[in-house]
């Protein structure tokens, strides 16, 4: 009989690395996977999660194949004006070892957030954010950042120094 969290995980098709991470991923991946169960959603995501309400929507995005002792998804949680790409460690049996909002879109209503990620093969996860204000159409790539992050044999996301 299965888990529900081999349940939960098999709503996550796998995806070798290198994978890259953007605004416009998301079209594609809720068209291509299937949608998280509410009763999955509640068990898995909900006790780690903060700020939702009865419009946050959240889609499975992909787990990171090749990873053996434990498991890594990345997921999507959409907010009012607030979309995030969440990157989530799992032990074997389902206990959440840790999790990192490493993509996505945020506006405060002045100024809009945008953030892509790119996990590569050696588990190391390269995070370029930029901002524009609300009423510039043209982005400026002088003003952004990069940070540096990887992912642990323990399943523990850390910040490169």
């Amino acid at each position: 009989m299965r888990t529900h969290f081999d349940r939960f995980l098999s709503i996550f098709p796998e995806v070798k690395l290198p994978v890259n991470i953007s605004e416009e991923s998301i079209h594609t991946l809720s068209q291509e996977n299937n949608a998280l169960p509410e009763r999955l959603i509640n068990e898995f995501l909900m006790p780690y999660e903060d700020n939702v309400d009865d419009l946050t929507e959240f889609v499975a995005c992909f787990r990171i194949a090749g990873i053996k002792d434990f498991h890594a998804i990345v997921y999507w949680k959409a907010t009012l004006m607030n979309y995030q790409y969440v990157l989530a460690t799992f032990t074997k049996s389902g206990l959440l070892i840790d999790r990192s909002v490493i993509a996505g879109t945020y506006s405060d209503g002045k100024v809009i957030t945008r953030s892509f990620a790119r996990i590569d093969d050696d588990w190391s996860i390269t995070i370029v954010s930029g901002q524009t204000e609300g009423s510039e159409e043209n982005y400026d790539a002088s003003s952004s950042r990069t940070i540096e992050m990887e992912l642990l044999p323990d399943g523990k996301i850390v910040p490169l120094e």
